[in-house]
């Protein structure tokens, strides 16, 4: 294989990642807006368009493999393909988080529970924003990018702790809303968590541009040591 044609297939893979991630983003901003107008057939279809984020990543993944054993890149290029196996599985994992969303409106039925939806929309735009944003730097291996967006975590794990505040008042004010509000604290939860997967994306776009694998760490690891 010429070296014109390893980088014509390298980046054929790379688009396909690009398009996996576009998935997850529209996963998870479809997810929180169906919670907003508590619209339960969309949450459903939820469950159809993860099952095409899971097909995306397994093809992916089967590509690179391929690629990897048919012609043993080396180097750089072994380092990027290696990456791209860890970031699909990021993304697949975020496209989990989005249908998570869906089953809590789905089970939340028709309950009347107060949701904090301007701090869950934030808590969706932020951590999709953050996404597209390291796919890009991931992409274009921008490694100061890329090590500027995990500093932005904090946004969102602000807007978390005001939703999980939000959330257990509703349980003081009435105990009725118990078994509703662990299940918003949930969409909390997954929102948070996409943003942190994001921050390893960011790490393995500073690992091909370096070759070095560092942890890249917000404003308030200092204070969070067991954080995950």
């Amino acid at each position: 294989m010429t070296r014109e044609t390893l980088d014509r297939q390298i980046h054929h893979i790379q688009d396909e990642v690009l398009l996996l991630g576009s998935m997850v983003e529209q996963a998870m901003l479809k997810s929180v807006d169906a919670l907003k107008r508590r619209d339960l057939k969309a949450s459903r279809t939820l469950y159809e368009e993860d099952a095409l984020i899971n097909e995306k990543r397994f093809a992916i993944e089967n590509a690179i493999l391929i690629l990897i054993a048919t012609q043993q890149p080396m180097a750089r290029d072994l380092r990027s393909l290696a990456a791209m196996l860890e970031v699909i599985t990021e993304l697949e994992r975020m496209g989990d988080y989005a249908k998570g969303i869906g089953k809590v409106n789905i089970r939340l039925g028709d309950h009347t529970i107060p949701i904090p939806y301007r701090e869950i929309d934030l808590m969706a735009d932020l951590a999709v924003s953050m996404l597209h944003r390291s796919l890009s730097a991931f992409i274009n291996e921008d490694a100061g990018q890329a090590s500027a967006i995990p500093l932005e975590d904090d946004k969102v794990d602000d807007l978390y702790n005001h939703v999980t505040r939000s959330l257990v008042n509703a349980m003081i004010a009435n105990p009725e809303n118990i078994d509703a509000a662990n299940l918003l604290m949930w969409v909390a939860h997954n929102l948070e968590r996409m943003a942190d997967r994001v921050t390893n994306i960011c790490e393995r776009t500073v690992f091909i541009a370096t070759g070095e694998l560092l942890e890249l760490e917000s404003n308030d690891d200092d204070l969070d040591d067991d954080r995950e």
